[in-house]
């Protein structure tokens, strides 16, 4: 199937029988004044929205023969729809579509009736009834597919197909083709896009791929001197590249088919109600092979007149999962939305409902080039996919899997240190070298924190609600000193193994200045959204203490939307040379 047949555009095939078809949508969203005509039947060319492919059958009425004027038209009841049209049960008379009730009541209406010919009111009868495209039952069956789940296999599969013909090399085979297709995934070659070309992404592939080889030499050059046997292996290798270049045509060729077939298609949810929205939906409408299907538009400017190219209209952003939820949406798109439901967007997009789907965003000035890497775009319209943070899944146990295994060795390594430190706060303080205070965890969940006592509060309210000690004259010099190098923070280790926090992450806050700040800094709360950490990327940049709580707040979020295991580590020996110098409270 070809781009002008495959669209909503051109001459269509006739679809799929196991499509179907939405309910009706009112193709007039403006009511038809007098003296106006009312639109018909939107062509293909201008309402890409409410077309259906041909060889779908519309609901065309039948026009009523215009009743002849009469002279003395003084009752509404002469212009309303006559009674022996009948509506079908499944298309609504929209009420703006009906005829003046205050006519009788103004002379100079009447008069006008009897010297003019009579226009009759436009109905509904006069337009076709449009039913606009929804999915078929094979794209809601497959509506859970991806394209990674075809590009993986075959890409693992034609990497080991030299294993057919020599075996001289088998596990150097199976190594090359797994480090190869893992490069490749943590190089986001296997991440979802909706304009799909192998060319496009051949620089990309070959890098990787030659990176890979160049790491199977290093290692295979180690085990074995003979330099012959190395020349065979990596002849197999360049072979197995090869067979993975084919692999990557055919993927891209697959996944395009289905999508032009329609066999695989997601909903998308546009978020805007400009031109590029509109041009959007018409680019989707007509070009199928980006895999989506357009739900709907939602934005917050209400007032703003919509357009046949902007339905259907759904409401405001803050339907946004409403809308989700209804049509199954897996995309959001951001084309044009207004400047005030900006912020409602970026507190919705972080809800679990749209966590589930991808953001795409257009920028603002999308006819510059605004995108590096590989770029994506739908029509020669750039978007620009927004990474989520990867709270869960396969990433975040293994977060918590390097969590337990570093504090349980950190714990061990230090355990001369933490007997120390207990030996000097029991010294200079007495009984109780242990200090326990209620935090607040991940999703705002309680739990009791636990350091090193570096002074003794006058009551439990003091150690609820004051905020600094830093210059507080009860603090002597062993808490001091384990303040000034963090060691006071070691016994947080057990909250570690325990699960209340984890190694990185923002630093936890007690309750009372958690609803404080909350109250404050509307984002402040969307930190609690991972576990309170040991450290953290605010405490590394200089912001403890008395400084800013915006600052905190903001730091710590940017933590939490960047998340990955490389910035944990950056943040940890960020720590180490903090403790070294001394930069502690």
């Amino acid at each position: 199937m070809n781009e002008s047949t495959a669209g909503f555009g051109g001459a269509l095939t006739d679809p799929p029988s196991d499509m179907r078809w939405a309910e009706p949508v009112d193709p007039s969203r403006r009511p038809v004044g007098e003296g106006q005509t009312p639109r018909q039947v939107p062509r293909p060319a201008r309402s890409p929205l409410l077309r259906p492919p041909s060889g779908v059958p519309t609901v065309q009425r039948q026009r009523p023969e215009a009743e002849p004027a009469s002279h003395h038209v003084t009752q509404p009841h002469h212009v309303t729809q006559p009674h022996h049209v009948t509506q079908p049960h499944h298309v609504t008379q929209p009420h703006h579509l009906t005829p003046p009730h205050h006519a009788a009541q103004h002379p100079h209406v009447a008069q006008h009736a009897s010297t003019a010919p009579q226009r009759r009111v436009p109905t509904m009868s006069d337009a076709t009834a449009v039913i606009p495209y929804a999915s078929s039952r094979t794209a809601r069956r497959t509506h859970h597919l991806r394209g990674w789940m075809v590009a993986i296999p075959l890409d693992l599969g034609s990497m080991m197909l030299p294993l057919l013909w020599m075996d001289d090399h088998w596990r150097g085979t199976i190594f090359t083709a797994v480090l190869t297709v893992s490069i490749l995934i943590t190089g986001g070659l296997y991440g979802s896009r909706r304009h799909l070309s192998f060319l496009d992404e051949l620089p990309a592939v070959l890098g990787r791929v030659l990176a890979a080889a160049a790491i199977v030499a290093v290692i295979f050059s180690l085990r074995h001197e003979t330099v012959s046997y190395l020349g065979e292996f990596m002849r197999t290798v360049a072979v197995a590249g090869g067979f993975l270049l084919v692999s990557r045509v055919v993927s891209r060729w697959l996944v395009n088919l289905a999508r032009r077939r329609r066999w695989v298609e997601h909903g998308a949810v546009i978020v805007g109600g400009g031109p590029v929205a509109a041009e959007l939906a018409r680019l989707l409408r007509r070009y199928p092979q980006y895999g989506l299907r357009v739900a709907g538009f939602i934005d917050d400017e209400v007032d703003q007149p919509r357009g046949e190219d902007l339905l259907p209209w759904f409401g405001t952003i803050e339907d946004l999962e409403t809308m989700i939820a209804a049509t199954q949406s897996k995309v959001i798109i951001v084309a044009d939305a207004s400047a005030a439901g900006e912020a409602k967007l970026a507190e919705l997009v972080r809800r679990p409902i749209a966590m589930g789907c991808d953001l795409l965003v257009v920028p603002r000035l999308h006819t510059f080039s605004t995108q590096s890497g590989m770029p994506d775009h739908i029509g020669a319209i750039p978007v620009m996919r927004i990474r989520r943070p990867a709270l869960a899944g396969p990433k975040w146990f293994l977060k918590r899997g390097v969590d337990v295994v570093l504090a349980l060795i950190t714990l061990i390594l230090v355990s001369p240190v933490l007997a120390l430190c207990a030996i000097a706060v029991r010294l200079e303080g007495g009984k109780g070298v242990l200090f326990r205070q209620e935090r607040v965890g991940r999703y705002g969940k309680l739990f009791n924190v636990i350091k090193f006592r570096s002074m003794r509060p006058a009551n439990e309210t003091e150690s609820r609600t004051q905020w600094s000690v830093a210059d507080d004259h009860r603090i002597g010099p062993v808490g001091r000193f384990l303040r000034r190098t963090s060691l006071d923070e070691l016994p947080q280790l057990w909250n570690v193994l325990r699960g209340d926090m984890t190694i990185v992450g923002p630093r936890p806050e007690r309750p009372f200045f958690s609803e404080m700040f909350t109250a404050e800094h509307p984002l402040y709360a969307n930190r609690n959204r991972v576990p309170a950490g040991l450290t953290g990327l605010a405490q590394v940049s200089g912001l403890r203490g008395d400084t800013p709580i915006s600052d905190r707040a903001r730091f710590d979020n940017y933590y939490v939307e960047n998340w990955s295991l490389w910035l944990d580590t950056k943040v940890l020996l960020r720590t180490f040379g903090e403790v070294l110098r001394g930069g502690g409270r």
